[in-house]
């Protein structure tokens, strides 16, 4: 894919930073929103406002689409013209979605006779186009490999997970899962934190400091659950049991909110009922995949 032309679909923050950088990178950028005041900026830095969602699409050999999700997908797809404009082109669909979109979008190019790849953005639009930018990329593999250089300007880390579509959607959803259950337990230890009288930035500031030191425990845990060996290497599953009790009590005792304490200390119990609590602390996916 030598030729430097790329059309994108979707102007908001993403979208137009997407456009911006191909931009500066010296592309013919076509671009296409459903609100066409969002391209002023744009237009003015040299790139072409498209009068409708098909004729962005026939303008370039590849489209990016970063919508604010599938049911816009779905509306743009389904517009005049557009099925028609795919034959021969590549889609690279950034909106986030669930595996089943994915699945299902692809489907759906193919039967166009389109290519296809999925991106999921794991950065904001102020971090993209950096040597780590982090995006997750799935589709068929010889698809990827010849649009690589052409995803390189969106940002230097991006990570190729195979050939199922699927599976940028689905390594997405399970990193948001990392992080919404961080930070619904660091929440619970800012309440601790203002029961107790302590400074919440200071909280913040030691949480940070151990973080370095979870990721390698958590990359660790990942390993042995592939490895299918629970035996105890780090972290037994009693000592989680009993601490999530603990932080269930406090809570208690303090009479702050037991909500996500009630649910962790359950789930401790439950795996520490079944016979896992001398094995490693990973071996809790064991409850969970029952």
């Amino acid at each position: 894919m030598s030729n430097k032309e790329i059309t994108v679909l979707g102007l908001g923050s993403m979208g137009v930073t997407i456009a911006r950088l191909y931009l500066d990178k010296g592309y013919k950028v076509w671009v296409w929103n459903r609100t066409a005041d969002k391209a002023a900026a744009l237009v003015s830095r040299g790139a072409v406002l498209a009068r409708s969602a098909a004729e962005a699409l026939r303008a370039s050999p590849v489209a990016l689409m970063c919508v604010y999700d599938y049911r816009a997908v779905d509306a743009i797809l389904g517009a005049e013209g557009v099925a028609a404009a795919m034959d021969g082109r590549l889609l690279v669909q950034l909106t986030t979605g669930s595996p089943q979109d994915a699945r299902d979008a692809e489907a759906w190019a193919h039967r166009q006779g389109a290519t296809y790849l999925e991106g999921a953005i794991q950065a904001a639009p102020d971090q993209m186009g950096q040597p780590d930018t982090p995006i997750l990329m799935s589709g068929a593999q010889h698809v990827f490999r010849a649009a690589e250089p052409l995803l390189g300007v969106l940002g230097g880390g991006i990570v190729y997970l195979g050939e199922k579509a699927s599976a940028a959607a689905a390594m997405d959803l399970a990193t948001l899962s990392t992080i919404y259950g961080t930070m619904l337990g660091f929440l619970h230890g800012a309440r601790v934190a203002e029961h107790e009288g302590f400074d919440v930035a200071e909280y913040g500031r030691i949480v940070a400091g151990i973080m370095p030191t979870f990721a390698g425990f958590l990359q660790h845990e990942g390993s042995v659950i592939q490895s299918g060996n629970f035996a105890i290497s780090q972290s037994p599953m009693r000592i989680s049991v009993e601490a999530t009790q603990r932080i269930l009590q406090t809570a208690q005792q303090a009479g702050i909110n037991t909500e996500f304490p009630t649910f962790a200390a359950g789930l401790f119990q439950r795996a520490d009922a079944a016979g896992l609590g001398g094995e490693e602390l990973a071996a809790l996916i064991k409850l969970l995949r029952g």
